[in-house]
């Protein structure tokens, strides 16, 4: 059974925060970009996930899943499941580094404006896309 008001829940928060990731690049904040979209597309590949019955795992990175349940999905979105994939593996690597950073790395330094425009950009594609198909009854 699906809690379809969770599904819903999910895409209006990654819409929320997708209006945030506008007012971090004006800040020049790109690893804070970096960070937000990768959880609206988290948010936003999960609902999809759910929306098609499909059991959602409690990982960062569900992009395997959706492809692999491609069938499952609506129909308008299924080509778009390798693409999804790719933005939700490629965002994922950067999760932590962008947040933390390390010795090494001081995430503010690292990531750079083409860097939070990429991010802002997939998300803001991928969240459009399932929003498309994941509505309100």
């Amino acid at each position: 059974m699906t809690n379809r008001r969770l599904v819903i829940d999910y895409v209006s928060r990654a819409g929320h925060r997708l209006a945030a990731l506008q007012v971090l690049l004006d800040r020049e904040s790109y690893a804070d970009v970096v960070r937000e979209a990768q959880e609206i597309v988290e948010l936003s590949l999960k609902a999809l996930l759910r929306a098609s019955g499909v059991t959602v795992p409690q990982i960062y990175d569900v992009g395997a899943i959706v492809v692999r349940e491609r069938e499952r999905l609506p129909p308008d979105v299924r080509a778009d499941a390798e693409r999804m994939a790719e933005i939700s593996k490629g965002l994922r690597k950067d999760r932590e580094i962008a947040f933390y950073g390390a010795e090494d790395l001081v995430p503010s330094e690292f990531y750079g404006r083409e860097d939070a425009e990429k991010a802002l950009e997939d998300a803001r594609w991928l969240h459009t896309r399932v929003a498309s198909v994941v509505k309100p009854a």
